[in-house]
């Protein structure tokens, strides 16, 4: 019997204690009555009576049980397991008499000492559960327990009341996804919320999210990581591991991110949370990191997985030395067996638990790289994860590139339940909009949809995921502020982050009171925003963006606990007509399916998506040109509506003449948005406010214009 999967059932409890009636210990070690446990059942079980606990090892030669009272820096009891209580390579056992409340645990795992193996056992160390689903030795954020550099394990038991809440369940091609870190967003005493920097302060949130329009949040890393592990001092400020990219354990919620200093409460303040955000329609999505752990290289601390197996976990050379595709010292050794199961079962339970509605996976090139590093052509991580039956409602959105050179935008997979973040679709944009030159068919390739990546035969029309900034680089504002990264803070002298932005400060470098330099700053944020929210495939806004948030030029500010990171949302209010335009534009993203794409076919005797230049049906291929057009015509199958919407782009320093496709059955082009006219003026929500043209439109310089045929 798997206690998991009877615990959202109204008799679990009776279906439980009929199951262990019958369990009677049947050993005494150390004092304690125990008995086998449940070898499924990774981690920690809680049954009437008792807790069985389970780990594996293929190397070990021992394994024992180590409990501590609550905040107890050495144990009050060491319970071994017993030769009898082992099954292949795992270790189950019940122990009874346990309250939960009231202990915490880990393992010490003995073993050989061979390093030139990958075989480094250390009974020194007191090790994680890797299934723990909390954790306890820092609770507060940035103040580690006194005395103590372990990890330790909490058990917890499911008692959260999902009552009739459902999920939204939103078709990829109508999300807009809002990246956000969960106490970067609220933790400024501008946020005004009551529980700054935690979940609580995220849910308080949830009426600006509506507001602004957004129906799905991606945060980062809230798998527990120690921000101080990594602690450091520079300029007289403290730097920490603010964004949180080093996991300490896959299964257990951040405990710094609760308002409410949890002990055993299951992560009762991120399902509400969750619970709130889906009752309200938005979707939440995890950025999942499993490329590499917080454990490090050589050099770095046994926290859990190193002890347990390290030469099955990590990616070794002949040698016993760690590869580094991730760039943090270690990597994954995702396609081994015992890694699988690991990934497949946290993500499950994150979706049974947690109700989770996507997953978003840091560096997911190193999910397809074989134990020697080297890239595999059908990975069986990523088939498992596509095909697993409770993962079939959730999207899977891959960073398709990793810290060690492999490149996989538009090849992560051929099996079309894989999105991915588009690189490619950033790296075009920026460039093009920035004026550069020999850009224009590459851009708008990408916005009709990147079908030169992502074979809609194969891939489908949802596997792009389209941004022009996230987490990692510039913020809007900062790609037309800074020709160059500022990231003299971070304590690396400026050689940390991506030293190729595509960015262009508009003429003056930083901070200005030109009132030129502005108004231009200010367009090409509004172009942007226009191209992205008119782009066939999935976009991803970043937050903060949407009123104007500023790193000050640094574009690696992962270690950044203060205000550089943190939203100002004074900015809010200083810059609302972006906020507006922001808002409205998503608006009429939502209104207009043909810009989204679902369940369309072509109309008006159009093609479906087709590509222009200065000329109708002309892609001007020469360096020089700077002017793009994208046309859609499209008629959804279920009430046979008609749209045609032509996109255009004069990423030129002059004004540009256009001439439009002619549209037949009597129709004209109307003005709907046009990003060169004054802030709060630029979009036209009403059919009847907008202005009719003639095929022939001058576009003013470096603007965004989208006309619509009625």
């Amino acid at each position: 019997m798997n206690g998991e999967s009877y615990k959202n059932q109204e008799n679990y409890d009776d279906l439980l204690n009929l199951y262990v009636k019958n369990l009677k210990p049947i050993d005494k070690i150390n004092g304690f009555n125990v008995r086998p446990g449940f070898y499924d059942d990774y981690g920690t079980v809680v049954i009437p009576g008792g807790v069985s606990f389970s780990v594996h090892s293929q190397n070990a030669t021992s394994i024992t049980l180590a409990l501590f009272k609550r905040e107890a820096l050495e144990p009050y009891a060491m319970i071994p397991f017993p030769d009898t209580y082992r099954v292949g390579h795992v270790y189950a056992m019940i122990v009874f008499g346990l309250d939960i409340e009231e202990f915490e645990y880990a393992y010490v795992v003995e073993g050989p000492w061979e390093p030139g193996e990958g075989l480094i056992f250390d009974k020194t160390k007191y090790l994680l559960d890797p299934y723990a689903r909390a954790v306890t030795g820092q609770s507060k954020w940035g103040v580690k327990r006194e005395g103590n550099n372990q990890y330790y394990g909490r058990v917890v038991a499911s008692e959260f009341d999902w009552g009739n809440s459902k999920q939204p369940y939103i078709p990829m091609e109508d999300l807009i996804i809002y990246e956000l870190h969960v106490r970067g967003f609220t933790n400024d005493p501008s946020s005004k919320v009551t529980h700054r920097g935690t979940f609580a302060g995220l849910m308080e949130k949830i009426p600006y999210l509506l507001e602004l329009g957004v129906n799905a949040v991606e945060l980062m890393p809230i798998f527990e990581f120690d921000e101080t592990l990594d602690r450091r001092e520079v300029d007289g400020k403290v730097l920490l591991d603010y964004w949180g990219y080093n996991p300490v354990c896959f299964f257990a919620p951040n405990t710094s991110y609760t308002a409410d200093q949890e002990y055993n409460r299951e992560g009762k303040e991120l399902k509400t949370l969750i619970k709130k955000l889906n009752e309200n329609g938005i979707e939440v999505f995890l950025d999942v990191v499993f490329n590499h752990t917080a454990e490090g290289n050589e050099k770095g601390p046994y926290i859990s997985l190193k002890g347990f197996d390290n030469n099955i976990y990590y990616m070794l050379t002949p040698d016993g030395k760690y590869y580094n595709f991730s760039g943090c010292g270690n990597t994954l050794n995702c396609n081994h067996p015992v890694v699988q199961r690991m990934i497949l079962d946290c993500l499950r339970y994150w979706v049974i638990e947690y109700r989770v509605d996507g997953f978003r996976f840091d560096l997911a090139s190193i999910l397809g790289r074989n134990e020697d590093g080297n890239p595999m052509k059908n990975p069986p991580l990523l088939q498992n994860l596509a095909f697993d039956p409770v993962l079939a409602n959730v999207k899977l959105i891959a960073e398709a590139w990793d810290a060690g050179g492999l490149y996989q935008v538009g090849t992560f997979s051929s099996l079309n339940r894989w999105s991915e973040w588009n690189g490619k679709y950033r790296d075009d944009l920026r460039r093009f909009l920035k004026g550069d030159p020999g850009m224009a068919v590459e851009a708008a390739e990408r916005i009709a949809g990147s079908m030169d990546l992502y074979d809609p035969e194969y891939r489908g029309l949802n596997a792009s995921v389209n941004f022009i900034t996230c987490h990692d680089g510039f913020t809007l504002n900062d790609l037309y502020s800074y020709n160059n990264k500022h990231n003299e803070g971070n304590g690396w002298n400026n050689t940390d982050g991506e030293d190729h932005n595509y960015s262009w400060n508009c003429g003056v470098e930083g901070e200005t009171d030109d009132p030129e330099v502005l108004v231009l700053r200010k367009r090409m944020m509004k172009n942007a925003i226009a191209v992205l929210l008119s782009s066939h495939g999935t976009p991803m806004l970043l937050s903060g963006d949407e009123f104007g948030n500023t790193q000050w030029g640094n574009n690696n500010a992962y270690c950044q606990d203060n205000e550089i990171s943190w939203l100002n949302w004074q900015q809010l209010e200083e810059n609302q007509e972006m906020f507006q335009f922001v808002k409205q534009m998503i608006q009429v993203r939502k209104k207009h399916p043909v810009l989204r794409a679902p369940n369309q076919q072509a109309c008006c005797g159009l093609p479906f998506v087709s590509k222009h230049g200065a000329h109708p049906w002309q892609m001007d291929e020469w360096e020089e040109n700077r002017v793009i057009g994208v046309m859609y015509a499209g008629k959804t199958m279920d009430d046979e509506r008609t749209e045609v919407i032509y996109v255009a782009v004069n990423a030129h320093w002059e004004e540009q003449t256009v001439h439009l496709p002619s549209v037949s059955q009597g129709k004209r082009w109307h003005v709907m948005v046009d990003t060169s006219r004054p802030m709060g003026e630029e979009i036209n929500l009403e059919e009847k406010k907008m202005p009719r043209v003639k095929d022939l439109v001058n576009i003013h310089p470096r603007s965004v214009m989208l006309f619509k045929a009625m």
